[in-house]
């Protein structure tokens, strides 16, 4: 079921009624009719997979109460690794097979020996990469005796089914939500409402901005030798608005709607393209990935502790997991790759922690050199999207070498003035609001309420004009 369906404009306002006016005087029912809803929710999809995915959750639910039980370091490792094997088995099964399959047969044709083994026509069950990540911080969490493992079946159901982040992240913690289900909730009319406004500025986010610029980017990318070099320029850009609406539009409808039900989720972009540098670049986005990599990755294996030669591994083996996380192809692996490398500089300088805060915290406008720093990251990303959007490396290649060509300061031959005009608005929106959660949380608050509800009837407009009657995915689903 997707956010931006009729389908789920019926399925919100019911789940919602239900949970709040029927199955709120018990905190079992109401969180087990949350696990009824959120399956409803994915099963939409293919309900065949729901079995995958509640087979994952009783093996961690499992293990987490095993290893409570268990003194015996050898054996809480056994555990700990039970849990590790079925849920990246899983993963490795449905999202890496075939790719490793196809690269295995290209090795063996360097050597000269033809083989032809049979591949399988594999469905990439929604949400996978984010649900596995979910349940392994519990599993992992409660074998570094971080978190008490639950006994309260529901509760761990509800928390990796969770509806709103279920298919696409936030990717949460079990020590942030899982214990939002063991505590009654209240409605109050202010988070309500801070929801819906969420809600609505994601959707703004992911239909006008996101699927308006897909289309251009589509076009561009898919017959790039036809273009010049500023029109490749564009299409790159197109596609740098369309990922970051689409993924951070997604997130933004997901953490307002569970609000609307009493949680609070983490928030998952923090304006990431007014970055200073690639390090702030990555603290802004995709941030419950990142902290992930942080935390169950990068600081197990030494982190920043050891010297240079550890810390340049470590950054790399991140990077590179992160572009491997993102889908079966090279193209993702070469973009962690480049990523690895802009960030290089920063670590061994040791720059890699500056500009914690916001851009411009006291001011309207940047400084020149914050200005000239956010624009060189924001080139830097751009060129590495390239890499992310391409189908194959040499597309990749081709595409910027056609781009930084004698024409890329060429007039576009592509020139879509009504969406160029719609990005710019956009870009004023998030920078007025680059302090915030979400770049209208607190836009218009103090103005009269004529004014706060003629700009959200302005963005319901421009949803309703811009939405397609078959409505879009999200980008984050192939993954």
């Amino acid at each position: 079921m997707l956010f931006n369906s009729i389908d789920f404009a019926v399925f919100l306002p019911i789940v919602f009624v239900l949970y709040w006016f029927v199955t709120n005087k018990n905190l079992n029912l109401q969180n087990t009719f949350l696990v009824v809803a959120s399956y409803v929710f994915y099963g939409w999809w293919d309900y065949r997979f729901l079995a995958l995915i509640i087979f994952s959750s009783l093996v961690d639910y499992t293990i987490g109460l095993k290893l409570e039980k268990e003194k015996k370091q050898a054996h809480r490792k056994v555990l700990l690794w039970s849990s590790i094997l079925v849920n990246l088995g899983f993963l490795g099964f449905f999202k890496y097979f075939n790719f490793f399959v196809d690269n295995f047969v290209t090795a063996f044709s360097f050597l000269g020996q033809n083989i032809q083994p049979n591949t399988l026509d594999i469905i990439l069950p929604v949400g996978i990469s984010f649900y596995t990540f979910q349940t392994l911080s519990y599993t992992i969490d409660v074998y570094k005796q971080r978190l008490k493992p639950t006994k309260d079946l529901v509760s761990f159901l509800a928390f990796v089914s969770f509806f709103p982040q279920l298919v696409a992240g936030p990717i949460e913690r079990a020590t942030n939500l899982l214990p939002q289900f063991y505590k009654k909730r209240k409605f109050y009319y202010s988070n309500a409402v801070n929801g819906c406004k969420q809600i609505l500025w994601g959707l703004f986010k992911k239909v006008v901005i996101a699927d308006s610029c897909a289309e251009y980017a589509n076009i561009i990318f898919n017959n790039s030798s036809d273009y010049s070099g500023s029109t490749l320029f564009l299409g790159a850009l197109f596609f740098t608005f369309q990922i970051y609406g689409d993924f951070s539009g997604y997130s933004d409808i997901a953490i307002g709607t569970a609000r609307l039900f009493g949680f609070n989720l983490k928030q998952n972009f923090a304006f990431p393209y007014f970055s200073r540098d690639i390090a702030e670049f990555w603290r802004r986005w995709h941030i419950s990935l990142s902290t992930w990599f942080r935390d169950y990755l990068y600081i197990p294996l030494g982190g920043s502790r050891g010297g240079t030669w550890m810390k340049v591994r470590n950054t790399f083996i991140i990077f590179l997991v992160s572009g491997f996380w993102h889908g079966a192809n090279w193209t993702f692996i070469v973009w962690g790759l480049l990523n690895a490398l802009y960030f290089l500089p920063l670590l061994l300088s040791g720059r890699n922690r500056n500009h914690l805060n916001s851009i411009s915290q006291d001011t309207l406008f940047p400084k020149f050199k914050e200005l000239l720093s956010m624009l060189i990251t924001f080139l830097l990303t751009v060129i590495a999207w390239v890499f992310f959007r391409a189908e194959t490396i040499t597309h990749a290649f081709s595409y910027l070498q056609g781009m930084f060509s004698n024409t890329l300061f060429s007039m576009p031959l592509i020139r879509p003035t009504d969406i160029i005009m719609l990005v710019v608005a956009f870009i004023i929106l998030e920078w007025i609001g680059r302090r915030e959660q979400y770049a209208i949380e607190v836009l218009f608050q103090r103005k009269p309420r004529v004014v706060k509800w003629s700009f959200y009837m302005v963005l319901i407009a421009f949803i309703l004009v811009f939405s397609n009657e078959t409505p879009k995915e999200f980008i984050y689903f192939q993954f």
